[in-house]
């Protein structure tokens, strides 16, 4: 929420599919947009300028914090995905409320430095090592909520239910820390979660693995009711769908649907190894698919079906999951190029398409359907991205998207209003001084507990 009302002048603006030359923005006090004016070539009298081109925030819709400690370290080495959870689930053994809130504060104030004015976080890490509660159950989702204020953006924080290792398996001992014993506890726990004007509470299956098909309807029932939105990890992998197949003779989005969790409300992660008759499904609820390239690139699971999915009728949003980078114009121009290397043919989305799934889509994913529009009643969280750097110089304005998303890099966006709050200030995050530096210490300090 803005402290004062503020009014911007921005050189380019993205207004409804059209670059616009000199855009007036101007927000109230509540965080809203209250005027856009195109057409004005000069900056208004107490007005703050940003050069460049303004469009919406982008919602980064699938997080997981901690994995940005894994970053370099992880690519040393070969393996599969099922080899680099292992490093995952050594690294989620460390993780204590203080520590995940340096961490994530710290990672916070990358995306936002990268143009991110909201962020899904896909949570399950809940409780001690040994899976016994803190005496603040929430402690370790709270730590995450804080670090989000702390850097300035919007979170929804998708609290996760997590209750086995497999079909029909008991949480291992890396997983104890993630499961409530029981839906029903799990639900009890996330209750006890509360809102605020930049935080809200969704819920997530972590996948069809870790939660039995007798509770899926729990979570489901428990996102339903509160109109939140419920987001899975969907055939993220051939052996989860191999495996579902054995274990109940149907692939992992019949059973989902089967068990009432996919609605309009419900987003798909990954949702990389589809059958025919699985984009059906989800087309026809209308569920969403978050994909998140970068993640699915690194860990070897292969090309996601956007297109299949978009003609499907699944909105399409965005994440950069493990973090191995956090650059939401690289997510969105992968989408396109990987399928340019499935189809050896060009021109599947426009540039345009690809920002609205980065802003307006992924908001609505995350449960903030009044943002991700530069429009009058909208939120006031935009990011601008500057037009005169080594990767973006060169073409005219009119082809300001066309640069963003097929050059630009989330080092090149020069400011981050959220709220109407000036989060970002010509390449320099306002809220946390020295951000390198803050995740040196805090992704030093969590390896130095091995």
């Amino acid at each position: 929420m803005s402290l004062t009302a503020q009014t911007y002048w921005t050189e380019h603006a993205w207004l409804n599919g059209t670059v616009e030359p000199g855009v007036v923005i101007a927000t109230a006090v509540d965080g809203s947009i209250t005027e856009v004016r195109p057409g004005v070539d000069e900056p208004p009298i107490g007005a703050v300028s940003l050069r460049g081109v303004t469009v919406p925030g982008l919602a980064n819709a699938h997080s997981h914090a901690f994995h940005r400690a894994l970053r370099s370290t992880a690519q040393v080495g070969g393996g599969t995905f099922w080899t680099w959870r292992n490093a995952m689930y050594e690294l989620s053994s460390l993780l204590d409320p203080d520590g995940y809130f340096a961490l994530a504060r710290a990672v916070y104030a990358e995306m936002a430095l990268a143009g991110v004015t909201c962020v899904g976080e896909f949570h399950y890490v809940h409780h001690q090592p040994d899976g016994t509660p803190y005496g603040d159950p929430n402690a370790m989702a709270e730590a995450l909520i804080a670090a989000a204020g702390e850097a300035g953006i919007r979170i929804t924080l998708l609290d996760t239910c997590y209750l086995s290792s497999g079909f029909g398996r008991p949480p291992e001992r890396p997983q104890r820390r993630f499961s409530d014993g029981t839906a029903d506890a799990w639900a009890e726990r996330a209750d006890a979660l509360r809102a605020t004007d930049t935080a809200r509470i969704g819920a997530a299956i972590h996948s069809v693995r870790a939660v039995p098909a007798e509770a899926l309807s729990t979570v489901a029932d428990w996102a339903g009711r509160r109109g939140a939105p419920l987001h899975v990890h969907l055939s993220e992998q051939p052996r989860e769908n191999e495996e579902c197949l054995a274990a109940h003779g149907a692939t992992p989005a019949r059973l989902l649907a089967d068990h009432g969790a996919l609605t309009r409300d419900t987003t798909a992660v990954h949702a990389t190894h589809l059958e025919p008759g699985d984009l059906a499904l989800l087309g026809g609820a209308g569920t969403g698919a978050c994909l998140c390239p970068t993640t699915e690139r690194d860990l070897a699971d292969g090309i996601g079906p956007a297109v299949r999915l978009r003609d499907a009728g699944c909105p399409l949003s965005l994440g950069s999951d493990s973090h191995a980078v956090i650059d939401l114009f690289e997510e969105a121009r992968a989408v396109e190029l990987g399928e340019r290397v499935r189809t050896r043919a060009r021109g599947h989305f426009t540039a345009d398409q690809l920002l609205r799934t980065a802003t307006e889509n992924g908001h609505a994913a995350l449960g903030w359907p009044e943002a991700g529009r530069l429009e009058v009643g909208a939120l006031a969280d935009f990011t601008t991205v500057s037009l005169d750097t080594v990767r973006t110089a060169g073409p005219p304005p009119r082809l300001a998207v066309e640069a963003v998303i097929f050059a630009a890099t989330g080092a090149d966006v020069r400011h981050t209003v959220v709220g109407g709050r000036h989060i970002v200030r010509h390449g320099n995050h306002q809220l946390v001084p020295d951000p390198p530096r803050a995740l040196r210490r805090a992704v030093e300090a969590l390896h130095a507990r091995r």
